[in-house]
């Protein structure tokens, strides 16, 4: 383990955002949920100081130093019309002066809001495709044609939730050390599956022995998890480390009972999360991610799902742009 850890801190990185990102401690909302509340803390990546934050600005750093390595000038990558990845993408591109494409599933908006206003505000190049499936062709298309152009490109896949994007999310665990927290349980947003498997192999490295709950955004739990399972797996063979090392010997435990009618469609117990939130914190979770993630913790507090003894830590993994979209 410690050669995989050694091999973890040594990894090359772009730094976006150099500073941690705080932890707050959530006692107004503690408060609202009853006496039996364990102790709440969030970790607050919405506030991560690069391109409006969020999970993905730690993916992208270790990913991006492979690009660099790999003398890339240009970065392809995909997602939603809204995607918070791509946003992030585009904004990196911008301060590293490399150039960016964007395949997104969409029409385009005459007048573009949200992320997708900040994708055109950061320079990128925005490709529409008719759906998701189409997404990962057209951006092999769009490899080849910068390729015959003269430019170098690195196709980033959805998410960043790549074992080198994972990784870069491992390292965020450090932060919670330093800072002296050493939570029960890790509940967070889990959609492409890379944040989830970089805190499972986080934990493990750094011998923090929380659980880690992934409340998911589209996927069902048996395939987001066998998702994570395998970044996690691939991690450990990058690293030089024993599965059981990065904690791919532990249970994935993706919570699907929260995405309602689909990918970014709020439901009922999701819009009171984001109000029960705002109202008592005056911390703002997002549409499509957060607040899916947040209704499934509130339901685990109120069946009593924690002892009141635990700790329990919310990461939260931004999107809030997702708000003005």
């Amino acid at each position: 383990m410690a050669t995989a850890l050694a091999s973890l801190t040594a990894m090359p990185r772009v730094i976006l955002a150099p500073h941690p990102t705080p932890i707050d401690s959530l006692t107004r909302l503690r408060a609202a949920l009853g006496p039996d509340c364990p102790s709440l803390y969030m970790k607050r990546d919405d506030l991560l100081s690069f391109g409006m934050g969020g999970n993905k600005v730690r993916k992208l750093q270790t990913v991006l130093a492979d690009a660099a390595a790999d003398g890339a000038d240009t970065l392809i990558t995909c997602g939603g019309l809204q995607s918070n990845h791509c946003r992030a993408t585009a904004a990196a591109g911008a301060a590293l002066g490399k150039r960016v494409v964007l395949v997104v599933n969409g029409v385009r908006q005459e007048r573009p809001t949200g992320n997708a206003l900040l994708d055109q505000l950061f320079g990128a190049d925005v490709r529409y495709a008719s759906s998701r499936e189409e997404r990962t062709a057209m951006m092999q298309a769009v490899a080849g044609e910068e390729t015959e152009a003269g430019r170098r490109p690195f196709v980033i896949p959805l998410g960043a939730s790549t074992p080198i994007g994972a990784a870069g999310f491992a390292l965020g665990i450090q932060e919670l050390l330093v800072a002296g927290l050493r939570p029960d349980v890790i509940l967070h947003s889990s959609s492409s599956g890379g944040t989830q498997a970089g805190l499972i192999a986080g934990c493990a490295l750094f011998g923090l022995k929380a659980r880690i709950i992934g409340v998911s955004a589209d996927e069902s739990s048996a395939s987001l998890a066998a998702v994570v399972r395998g970044l996690v797996e691939a991690l450990a063979g990058r690293l030089g480390g024993s599965h059981a090392a990065l904690g791919a010997d532990r249970d994935v435990v993706v919570d699907d009972r929260f995405v309602g009618d689909g990918y970014g469609i709020p439901t009922e117990e999701s819009r009171e999360a984001l109000t029960l939130v705002a109202r008592h914190e005056g911390i703002v979770l997002d549409p499509v991610y957060t607040a899916k993630a947040m209704a499934g913790l509130v339901e685990r507090i109120r069946r009593d799902s924690f002892s009141v003894s635990e700790t329990v830590l919310f990461w939260h993994t931004g999107g809030q742009v997702g708000l003005f979209a």
